[in-house]
């Protein structure tokens, strides 16, 4: 059943070469489509990694619903995403004993990444599963107080047909919706996934 009030999705996006990126460009103007829908691009606002630790913290006390959406970098995130948690998420305001203006608030990552997803298991190439990749920032959120929802993953992009990378972009603007009007928990999330087979090419993820 949906929330009587709408929550407040925060979109934070992180990609150091948005321009050639034909996957998250997809996906970011389709979530451009969802009303009350915040977007905030982390490398257009700090190129030069100064980030505004006020002005984040005030961003995210405004919001229900966290999104990092990101491209998976060396089994882990664009540097600008560390470096925004390593000042923004300060002890004493976001967790320790006093620190709880996170609480209660959800964490969900929406990530593209060129393997497929038979990479991403005990037996693929990465020899273990995206989820066990991402515990670092499931870990960041519990020490919030915030509650991590399952993925977003969009995997194999690179060569994907436009027909397959504009299937994702709906289900990721649907994605949206669902958090913003309280449709998606944990549980519902688990299910609202495309998956794409790994294809020939060269397009920036």
């Amino acid at each position: 059943m949906s929330s009587p009030d709408p929550r407040r999705v925060l979109l934070l996006f992180a990609h150091p070469a948005f321009a050639r990126s034909r996957a998250n460009r997809a996906l970011i103007e389709a979530a451009q489509r969802v009303e009350a829908v915040t977007f905030h691009d982390l490398y257009e606002a700090y190129p030069d990694f100064d980030v505004d630790v006020a002005r984040e913290q005030e961003l995210l006390v405004r919001h229900d619903v966290v999104v990092l959406q990101h491209p998976f970098f060396w089994y882990s995130s664009p540097a600008l995403v560390k470096q925004w948690e390593d000042l923004v998420l300060e002890h004493g305001w976001a967790y320790g004993s006093s620190g709880d203006a996170l609480r209660g608030k959800l964490w969900v990552q929406a990530i593209t990444s060129g393997g497929s997803e038979a990479t991403y298991c005990a037996t693929g190439e990465a020899g273990c599963t995206m989820r066990e990749l991402l515990r670092p920032f499931e870990r960041t959120a519990v020490l919030c107080g915030m509650r991590y929802l399952p993925p977003f993953l969009v995997h194999g992009v690179h060569g994907m047909s436009d027909e397959t990378l504009a299937a994702h972009a709906d289900e990721y603007a649907r994605v949206l919706a669902g958090l913003r009007d309280g449709a998606y928990g944990p549980d519902e999330l688990k299910g609202a996934r495309l998956r794409a087979p790994l294809s020939s090419g060269a397009m920036p993820v």
